[in-house]
């Protein structure tokens, strides 16, 4: 098969989808490999790197897609990438399809096979290839949501520790999954008060075993939530429904209850947000303000650390990819039902009921 690497164009969006190991890998299964130009530069892969691992450069990202069997990325296509995406290639990337009609729109009428790695799930009901992107956001949320507590950048000027004496900041974490733990460990490690809700009881009673003596837990009702936003300092929003769109847990009408200067961190706006007043941001303008509250709504929040995040998501997803590439998509997907829930679209179908639920439209099962 023919595997294709494009640059990243999404705004700073520095992660590529395929380090020089999976070149090399890819080309030990007899594939081959076209990288763009200065592709994997961003997390610190040089072309040279590329060649050395059997793969060839091409200079443009058009070359690119018009020779490709398969595009391995790491964010969805954005506009200008719609019309260069063939019928039957296949596409393997995150996607988020319900938080974008147009998206879904373009690679339906592209005839495409769209792999997501966000619904790629085990019989357990993990998500492999969103978890190690989960634990970078979930541990970059703290760490930006304190940034943005200081005051010159519009906080309100909390130390996310305290200092002896003076007491630590208070962390509301919505959501207990893989994004919330993580941002939790760290929270706890700066030494802020921690509680973690969630609405599920199993996971509240595993967070209360592995996690620090400073988290506690909390039932994530409208009525709980609401007692906590007056004294909370930082919210992280790590609310996640497996190809769907997230839930709003905080309205507009809610903001009014928190203070001024107090911050709000949306890791679940890839899918919606879980705020109902997040829209996107980018790295290059990561927060705006409204009714006080400082808003992070980052949409490629692991971008930011491309070295550390591009090695995590690629040992994830690279063995699924040599699959699709030794067998083919269909034979990948009915060998392993975690792969197959990671279609979405095929040949101009939605394949994933959550992303035909989300906009009204026919749903029909790969098959």
């Amino acid at each position: 098969m023919i595997i294709g690497v494009p640059k990243e164009i999404k705004n700073n969006e520095n992660r590529v989808g395929m380090t020089p190991t999976g070149v090399a890998e890819m080309t030990a299964h007899g594939h081959q490999v076209y990288v763009q130009h200065t592709a994997g530069e961003g997390s610190g892969f040089s072309d040279e790197a590329y060649v050395q691992a059997g793969a060839t450069i091409l200079p443009e990202i058009g070359d690119v897609y018009a020779i490709a069997d398969m595009i391995v990325k790491v964010k969805e296509p954005i506009e200008p990438e719609y019309k260069l995406v063939k019928k039957d290639q296949v596409v393997f990337t995150y996607f988020h399809f319900a938080a974008d009609r147009e998206l879904t729109d373009a690679m339906l009428a592209s005839g495409a096979v769209c792999i997501a790695y966000e619904t790629v799930q085990k019989a357990d009901r993990s998500l492999p290839l969103l978890i190690p992107m989960s634990e970078v956001a979930g541990r970059m949320a703290i760490q930006q949501g304190a940034h943005f507590l200081e005051k010159p950048h519009g906080g309100k000027g909390v130390l996310l520790g305290g200092v002896p004496g003076v007491l630590p900041a208070k962390v509301l974490i919505l959501g207990g999954g893989r994004v919330g733990c993580n941002a939790a460990l760290i929270a706890a490690g700066m030494g802020a008060e921690v509680t973690v809700a969630d609405c599920s009881l199993d996971c509240l009673r595993h967070l209360s075993q592995v996690l620090p003596k400073n988290v506690k837990t909390l039932y994530a009702s409208e009525l709980n939530i609401r007692r906590e936003l007056p004294t909370t300092d930082l919210v992280i929003g790590s609310v996640l429904i497996p190809g769907a769109t997230t839930p709003h847990l905080i309205t507009r009408e809610m903001l009014k209850l928190m203070q001024k200067g107090s911050v709000l961190v949306d890791v679940a706006i890839d899918q919606g947000g879980c705020f109902e007043t997040s829209r996107p941001t980018t790295h290059s303008d990561p927060v705006y303000e409204l009714d006080g509250i400082i808003h992070y709504c980052v949409a490629n929040i692991p971008g930011a650390v491309p070295y550390t995040s591009t090695l995590a998501l690629t040992n994830a997803t690279l063995p699924y990819a040599v699959a699709l590439a030794d067998k083919g998509w269909q034979k990948a997907c009915r060998d392993d039902h975690a792969l197959a829930l990671g279609l979405n679209i095929v040949d101009g179908k939605i394949t994933y009921k959550a992303v035909a639920d989300a906009f009204g439209l026919p749903y029909t099962p790969w098959e």
